[in-house]
């Protein structure tokens, strides 16, 4: 049963993904590094994800940034480009 009532799509699919449980307003928090340690987190802690840790963290933090579109501001969209970033060292991905 879903967390969650919302006319969304895309809101059910943050809430209640499938490849991982994620933390209560993990895309809110202000530092780049945060969002990254909490995906890093609530990726390695699943056991329904399908893909490894890296790309489902990956994966629900491009999918967000994809569905808020423009909705989201130039220093959010920063932030969250930023914790790519940081998640890709804290997979040892660095290029």
């Amino acid at each position: 049963m879903p967390k969650t009532k919302s006319k969304k799509w895309s809101q059910r699919v943050t809430d209640n993904s499938d490849a991982m449980d994620l933390e209560k307003d993990v895309f809110k928090q202000g530092s780049a590094k945060k969002i990254a340690d909490s995906l890093k987190r609530s990726a390695e802690d699943s056991h329904r994800r399908k893909a490894g840790a890296f790309q489902s963290a990956m994966s629900m933090l491009n999918f967000y940034i994809n569905r808020a579109g423009t909705q989201l501001s130039k220093s959010k969209r920063g932030t969250l480009e930023k914790a790519k970033e940081e998640l890709r060292k804290d997979f040892g991905r660095e290029p």
